[in-house]
């Protein structure tokens, strides 16, 4: 399978390009993205053959159906990091919470966060071409708080590759910078920004599309690709842990198969929902997918009106970080796989020009056959947090919580719906001890040690350990030095 730009061919590049030729260098023509020029399709057939198939073995053979220039032997080795995982057989369990609530919880991973399902076996992937083609790369990461830890945990000490993580200095929690800050691998480099986290994403964008950098790092023989799901590599992953989610509900009598559900994705860049998406149009049976949101609620507003207005924006500092973002890179493709190049680069140059666009009536309508949506603010979501422990003994971390109001808001409550838990409680204990027990500005070992005790759960050692870690990393510097931080430490 090929992949083609969002906006269209430049004639500097070709038409359409292999999917590793794609992952290494992630920036289409006219600052566009790559998509599959297809998508494979597979059904009820495809579903009913992986009832009783392990996570791993679904994951194969959907990637085989994409038809992807990796060995399969690169992919299994890939996939094979799954079984560090809590739970190796099943890394992603699927829960009952209320009688039509399920909640996938894609946290099991090293870092804690859903950002490990993809970036685990990606880092795999990467290095692996990398070191057949006997190039070295630097690979870019821009994080609002869980891209980073997971991009650093899967590139630590692999070949023919070093990492520059950018974070947005104060817009993580404690515990995500500590796992970022404590990195000590010398293929590693870790930079705090004094901004937000699209500072950091609009850095790594323009760096991804600087020939003067590029130039500069020719001289250096270092070739450029990125970690954010900007890379394909990264949205391929993410597509399988909803088809596997929903043949969860299937084992356990909670639908038939056939039968719809929402999906409900608590969005802040927009890669998670897109993976739904494609899953949908692949054949898994949806209903819709309601997009979740915090204060910073751009989606709901694109989806609710089909306007994305940036003007007199800036970010709000919220309860729920990871989804502190304005820009949502991964709408992109869904405006190319609805309207096509021509209007998708017309409308991203509107944004990137004027921080605004307008869909017509026919574009929004037709979105809004896909999508749903609505926001919560941090007091919402610690009145769900709290009432969803105390009543229905289950714990939340803030940005999960934000899929209760659109849970409650968007759904037909007969239909079944898949919501996504992007991080465990202990990403963001000061706020969940809060809301459990009113603690105040309590710092994050403290708070974890209290929600340990009120919930009666063993804090994980990756966590605790993170508090008598050395310091590795303490650079910070302002945005405009980005670029001769990273050529620095190259």
């Amino acid at each position: 399978m090929n992949f083609i730009q969002t906006r269209g061919c430049d004639k500097n590049r070709a038409k359409s390009v292999t999917f590793s030729e794609a992952i290494l260098s992630p920036i289409a023509s006219f600052g566009g993205l790559y998509v599959p020029e297809n998508l494979p399709k597979l059904g009820e057939e495809f579903l009913s053959k992986h009832l009783d198939s392990s996570y791993k073995e679904l994951a194969f053979d959907m990637l085989s159906r994409f038809e992807i220039d990796i060995e399969p032997s690169v992919i299994k080795e890939a996939l094979n990091l799954y079984d560090e995982f809590d739970t190796p057989s099943n890394p992603v369990p699927v829960v009952k919470v209320k009688e039509n609530l399920f909640v996938s919880e894609l946290y099991h991973g090293p870092t804690r966060a859903f950002k490990d399902m993809a970036l685990q076996p990606f880092g795999v992937v990467l290095s692996s071409i990398a070191q057949k083609r006997n190039e070295n790369y630097l690979i870019l990461a821009a994080t609002s708080g869980d891209t980073g830890p997971a991009a650093l945990e899967t590139f630590k000490n692999r070949a023919n590759v070093q990492v520059a993580c950018l974070y947005p200095d104060g817009g993580t929690s404690d515990v995500q910078r500590l796992q970022m800050v404590t990195e000590d691998a010398k293929n590693l480099k870790v930079i705090g920004i004094n901004g937000v986290f699209d500072d950091a994403q609009n850095a790594l964008k323009k760096l991804l599309a600087s020939s003067q950098f590029k130039s500069a790092l020719k001289e250096k023989n270092i070739l450029l690709s990125a970690a954010n799901s900007v890379n394909f590599g990264r949205i391929i992953f993410q597509i399988i842990y909803h088809i596997h989610s929903y043949l969860e509900l299937v084992r356990q009598d909670g639908i038939r198969m056939g039968e719809k559900v929402y999906l409900n994705v608590p969005s802040g860049n927009f890669g998670n929902a897109l993976g739904a998406y494609y899953a949908w149009k692949m054949g898994l049976f949806v209903e819709k997918i309601i997009i979740s949101s915090n204060e910073n609620n751009v989606l709901t507003k694109l989806i609710k009106t089909g306007k994305y207005d940036l003007r007199d924006c800036k970010v709000v500092s919220t309860t729920s970080p990871a989804m502190d973002i304005l820009r949502s890179s991964n709408v992109e493709r869904i405006l190319y796989d609805m309207f096509g190049f021509e209007r998708t680069k017309e409308l991203m140059q509107n944004l990137e020009a004027d921080d605004f666009y307008e869909l017509n009536s026919d574009e929004l309508t037709k979105l809004r056959e896909c999508f749903d949506a609505d926001f919560c603010n941090g007091e919402e979501g610690k009145k769900y947090i709290k009432e969803m422990f105390y009543n229905y003994n289950y714990l939340l971390d803030p940005h999960t919580a934000t899929c209760l109001k659109s849970y409650e808001t968007c759904s037909n409550p007969e239909i079944k719906t898949i919501a996504y838990s992007t991080a465990e409680w202990t990403k963001f204990s000061p706020v969940i001890a809060n809301a459990l027990t009113g603690e105040v500005d309590a710092e994050d070992i403290v708070a974890l040690e209290s929600i340990s005790k009120e919930a009666k759960l063993e804090i994980p050692s990756m966590i605790k350990e993170l508090f008598s870690k050395k310091i590795a990393q303490s650079t910070i510097i302002e945005k405009e030095d980005i670029e001769k931080e990273i050529l620095k430490f190259l």
